[in-house]
């Protein structure tokens, strides 16, 4: 590897996301890396080091620890030696690891798409010295930053800083489907099921706006396939409040086989109110849908509006992401998608020692977009050849 400077990351929670960031920063890090990868089942978080250890091609280690309730109180614990934290565990346990970064002075990112505790996050990171980057996986993540993207390239094309529509649409699907749900599961069905009854933020006439999830369900064509899209919790990050008053309309939504959304909302329409609908949707889909892991990852994001001449213009970009190898092993498409947008924000706090609570419209897109890990998995071209074999990126 190359003589730079070692960083001491630590994940948090040895699934599959965790272990899949820890091979990407692996395997495509222009740094060198030390992991420590923890769960609270350690034989979990052993494997998960193991499975690093040998998917990489460039020689780096990960290591395993023991990560119950109150390890971080334990002397000797690997947060006293580490210059950052990957939270890959559930969302609800982010102000936990959160408050640990905290504690130790420690770089911090996550994934979860839950408002709430990302608005505990952003006051505990209230005069931190250290970087605290909220939301950075697919959706939201990635998909926020792509759309600021565009956004930036309208502007620049077009000259007109208000703009009609910023539409983002995520679908982490599988090729094949069966009636009646016409959907295969490719990430955590608790995941799921919360994003179906959470409520949405959104931009309506300039304002922001609170939507329910499953409403607005449209046929969308992308790349030539019909899906549907509806609103899902979450996803739009913090991007209602940077376009307040810029974009006439702004929404994020997921994207879905048709005939899927219907056979949620019938399942929904036969719980009691006073019933927990997120559990009996969770168990419905689990008896029902099988878990597939031959996935792929369908994007698409779109700015609108009217150039100085009274024209509506667009500018859009849509990818679709399949499985893939990444040193020895073959990561799934929803793996690559969620963790390479971890590691680049991992990559920007290391490097550019950030301090206080990031969000996605605060980071630079174009720096993101053409960074390492980025260019690795959503381009294919880190060293000039396509990785996915089958990654379409269309413009």
């Amino acid at each position: 590897m190359k003589e730079f400077k070692t960083y001491k990351v630590v994940i948090a929670g040895a699934g599959g996301i965790g272990r899949a960031v820890g091979l990407i920063l692996a395997e495509y890090a222009d740094f060198n890396v030390e992991i420590s990868i923890g769960d609270r089942d350690v034989n979990v978080a052993k494997q998960a080091a193991d499975w690093i250890n040998k998917g990489n091609s460039n020689a780096a280690k990960a290591s395993a620890f023991h990560f119950p309730a109150m390890y971080e109180s334990l002397p000797g614990n690997v947060f006293e030696e580490a210059d950052i934290i990957l939270d890959c565990l559930p969302g609800s346990e982010a102000p936990r690891i959160g408050s640990i970064a905290r504690k130790y002075n420690l770089h911090y990112v996550n994934l979860t798409e839950y408002v709430s505790e990302t608005s505990q996050l952003i006051k505990l990171a209230e005069s931190a010295s250290t970087g605290f980057v909220l939301q950075t996986g697919l959706a939201p993540g990635f998909i926020n930053i792509l759309a600021n993207s565009l956004y930036n390239e309208f502007v620049n094309h077009y000259g007109i800083k208000e703009v009609e529509y910023i539409g983002m649409k995520v679908g982490a699907l599988t090729e094949n489907v069966e009636a009646p749900h016409f959907y295969g599961f490719t990430w955590s069905p608790v995941g799921v099921a919360t994003e179906y009854l959470k409520d949405s933020h959104v931009i309506r006439g300039y304002k922001k706006s609170i939507v329910p999830s499953l409403s607005e369900q449209y046929p969308v064509i992308i790349n030539g396939t019909t899906y549907e899209e509806s609103f899902t919790s979450g996803g739009a990050a913090d991007l209602p409040d940077a376009f307040e008053g810029i974009a006439r309309n702004l929404d994020y939504k997921t994207l879905r086989y048709p005939g899927h959304y219907d056979w949620v909302k019938g399942i929904l329409s036969c719980v009691p109110d006073n019933h927990d609908k997120v559990g009996y949707l969770e168990k419905t889909m689990l008896s029902t849908i099988p878990a597939m892991d031959n996935d792929m990852v369908i994007i698409y994001a779109i700015v609108k509006g009217f150039d100085t001449a009274g024209c509506l213009r667009s500018v859009e970009k849509a990818f679709k992401i399949y499985p893939s190898m990444v040193g020895n092993a073959r990561l799934r498409a929803i793996q690559l998608t969620t963790a390479a947008p971890m590691a680049e924000c991992a990559r920007m706090l290391l490097l550019k020692n950030l301090s206080g609570a990031i969000l996605q419209s605060q980071i630079n897109p174009e720096e993101f977009l053409n960074g390492p890990f980025i260019q690795a998995v959503y381009y294919g071209n880190k060293t000039g050849d396509d990785i996915n074999g089958r990654i379409t990126v269309a413009a």
